[in-house]
Formats: structure tokens, sequence, C-alpha cells
């Protein structure tokens, strides 16, 4: 019996109860538990493997670059941070406000481990993410005008619940690389959540997509929920950091 057990829970990929059914068994009869107790240590052990495994998947989609988290950010080598709003944006309550942040400030100040930080917050707690770098974005969006595949690509990017764009600076940028770009923007206004982190502050952005009205739009929808963190401190990127 316990080698057919075996056999249908490898057919059906029950790891989870799979991993703990020898243990389970020999403590059930040892301590005479009944059987809806054995049912329900099966079932806990399988759902926490395949919740584990869900966050697994969820992590490699995102493509996280680098393993940045709240906990291992040097708070206090970038005083220019106030480490008790970035701890609070941590309950993912602007996401439930389908809040925007936008971080500012020169390279190397922290920006992307911020964003990194949220997004994997997000992520371990059941959310769907996906790390981009704006040019790496822009390029993907402008390829997929070349198959027609656009429309398909960004309505899997605004589905997203957190959207990370990292790196938005002085791009080349085409005038259909804009239009997506701001298409993309537009599809996740008041639904979804993004995180951008940018060199540029906002005026900027009008040299940088070199359409005013364009522009005009794209800051209109990002800003009507947005939090904007500068940081104005020095680069973490020194020899020893």
């Amino acid at each position: 019996m316990s080698d057919k057990i075996i056999t249908l829970l490898e057919k059906l990929r029950l790891k989870g109860m799979l991993s703990v059914l020898d243990k389970t068994l020999s403590i059930a009869d040892s301590k005479g538990h009944p059987p809806l107790w054995v049912v329900k240590t099966l079932l806990t052990a399988e759902y926490h493997h395949q919740q584990e495994r869900s966050m697994a998947n969820r992590l490699t989609q995102a493509k996280l670059p680098w393993d940045w988290t709240l906990a291992t950010f040097p708070f206090d080598r970038q005083p220019a941070i106030n480490k008790q709003n970035i701890q609070a944006l941590a309950s993912l309550e602007f996401m439930k406000r389908q809040q925007n942040i936008v971080l500012i400030g020169s390279p190397g100040t922290g920006k992307t481990g911020i964003a990194i930080s949220l997004l994997r917050e997000a992520i371990v707690n059941g959310c769907r993410g996906r790390f981009y770098n704006a040019q790496d974005l822009i390029d993907e969006l402008y390829a997929s005008l070349a198959d027609s595949t656009t429309t398909k690509l960004l309505n899997k990017l605004a589905r997203y619940d957190l959207l990370v764009i990292d790196e938005l600076s002085y791009l080349s940028l085409k005038l259909e690389q804009s239009n997506a770009f701001f298409k993309l923007l537009d599809l996740r206004y008041g639904r979804k959540s993004t995180i951008i982190t940018s060199n540029l502050d906002y005026e900027d952005w009008y040299q940088l997509f070199q359409r005013k009205e364009l522009v005009d739009a794209m800051l209109d929808r990002l800003q009507h929920h947005c939090i904007t963190i500068r940081i104005n401190g020095d680069t973490l990127r020194t020899p020893d950091s």
C-alpha cells in the first residue's frame, strides 16, 4: 500500500506530500493520530511546497539583476535616503492604491537598489513583477513592431502587479519607441504600480522624448498618483562597497 501511495504521489507530482509521507505516517502510527490528522498534515506540506515553488518561479521570471533587499540596503552609507520612509513602502500599500514611485538621483546613489528591494518584497508577498533596464525595454518594444506583436507585449507588461523600469536617462529613442513607452504607462495608469529610476528630473524628460504633448500626457498620468523620491547623495559605488 505504501509503495502504491508513493507511486501515485509521484505521478501527480505532489512533491510536498511525498517529502513528509514517511515521517507523517510514522508519527501517526506512534501517537495514534486519526486519519484526518494525516490528511491535514500532508495537505499542509503540499500547500507550503507549492507556495515556495510559486515564489521561486516569480523571482526567476522577475529577472532581478541583483539580490538587493531592504534588510541588506546600506542605509547607513546613504543618509540622503530616509530609511523609515522607504521601509514604510515595504508594506506595499502604494500598490493597493495603484501609486507609482519615481526615484530621481545621480548614478550610484541607491535608486536601483531600492527599486529591486521593493519589487522583491512584492514578489515574496504573492505579486507578479518584472525588472527592466529602460533601454532593454525600449528595444524590446521596438523589436515587437517588426513582427506585429506590440499589442501582445504591451498587454503582458500591463498585467504585472509591479513593473520596475530602471535607468531612464538619455536614451536613443525613435518616435515609435516613445509612443510605445507612453502606451505602456497609459495601460498601467490607475490599474497597476510602476517604479521608475532616473538621473533626469521631470523637466529633462522633454529633451529625452522630444515631444512636448507626449511628455505632458505621460507625466500627467505618471504623477497623478505618484511618490517622488529625490536622492541628493554621494555614490555608493566606492572601491570597498
